[in-house]
């Protein structure tokens, strides 16, 4: 793919959608491994028939729609049902990003993924943005956000890569501790750099 990708990830509640957002309204395709992830247990999918199948009709609701929280609730503690969802959706996701990679029409593309470090994603990148605060920020944005209480929030950090090692695999770093405005004039100098290198590509 001769495209420039950059991959922008960052933990839960640091603001990725907010930088993602700013992005696309500079004409940039974004393509969000979150979205694809609904996409692909959509109603009348392969992969929503086979979770059925896995897992029993107790997590499909009236309409045929997956109940995430039910879903969540038998995955999150059990190694065995965790690795047996991965491995349907994995390949799944990532035919779809690959799909909507190579339609993208702009000067550059952003793959957007929480776990793009955690699930090998990064390899798809050229270069790799990561959207920082640190855990108190994460824990008190995402709180407020889901209603999620200090437990949940904590237990979802502990299960992504840790702040240290996500850094050190960054290319580039936008610190989101600040408003709004502090994130986008940042995003400014990394957007006009970007342009420069898929240019070069």
């Amino acid at each position: 793919m001769s495209r420039f990708i950059l991959g922008l990830t960052g933990g839960i509640g640091s603001g990725k959608s907010a930088a993602s957002d700013y992005i696309a309204e500079q004409g940039i395709a974004i393509v969000d491994a979150d979205v694809i992830a609904r996409e692909v247990v959509a109603p009348g999918t392969e992969g929503l028939k086979e979770i059925k199948a896995h897992f029993g009709p107790e997590v499909i609701d009236e309409s045929g729609a997956l109940i995430r929280s039910q879903l969540r609730q038998r995955v999150f503690d059990n190694p065995d049902e965790k690795a047996w969802i991965n491995q349907l959706l994995h390949p799944l996701i990532r035919q779809q990003i690959l799909a909507q990679l190579e339609q993208a029409q702009s000067a550059y593309v952003v793959l957007v993924a929480p776990l793009l470090l955690e699930n090998g994603l990064d390899e798809l990148c050229d270069r790799v943005l990561v959207i920082d605060v640190d855990e108190q920020t994460q824990l008190a944005r995402t709180q407020k956000r889901d209603q999620a209480s200090e437990e949940q929030v904590a237990a979802i950090i502990a299960s992504q890569i840790d702040r240290a090692t996500r850094l050190s695999k960054a290319d580039d770093i936008v610190s989101n501790e600040d408003d709004l405005r502090a994130l986008y004039h940042q995003l400014d100098k990394l957007h006009a750099h970007y342009l420069e290198l898929a240019s070069q590509k």
